[in-house]
């Protein structure tokens, strides 16, 4: 075989190699959203608590910075919890690998008021940052706007 055949097939199979880690990843990161988002709407603090980094940034257009954990769950627990409803907007989800940290991920979703009918918000975006360590993945950055 001539070498420019040789290099076509190698980029053909790194093609097909990133491909098939987009896809890993990408399946990772929404089973991870579904995870955190599930506790989240049943106010299951002890897991929101684990996805959580100990460095979480949690930038909110309304509210500002919030980097205390600490203080970001206890705002759950008193605002969200059994008040309010996320719903991820389907097929909103994009995720992009952060290579030698974890991924990006870009979506879109709605909230509901649980004691009101016909209370559900406009579609707002997110980013959540994702780092993988030890593969162990936890939240360090989110960006929230409503």
């Amino acid at each position: 075989m001539n070498k420019k055949f040789l290099l076509f097939l190698a980029f053909l199979a790194s093609g097909i190699s990133l491909k098939a880690q987009s896809e890993s990843l990408y399946k990772t990161i929404t089973k991870l959203d579904s995870i955190f988002f599930h506790a989240y709407n049943t106010c299951d603090i002890a897991t929101q608590e684990k996805y959580y980094s100990d460095s979480i940034e949690f930038f909110h257009d309304k509210g500002g910075l919030s980097n205390s954990k600490k203080e970001i769950l206890e705002g759950t627990k008193k605002f969200i919890c059994g008040k309010v409803t996320r719903e991820l907007v389907k097929g909103s989800i994009e995720v992009s690998p952060i290579p030698g940290y974890g991924a990006v991920e870009l979506g879109s979703h709605t909230f509901h008021n649980n004691h009101e009918k016909d209370t559900t918000s406009k579609p707002s975006k997110f980013v959540i940052i994702w780092r993988n360590k030890n593969n162990k993945w936890t939240i360090t950055r989110v960006i929230s706007l409503h």
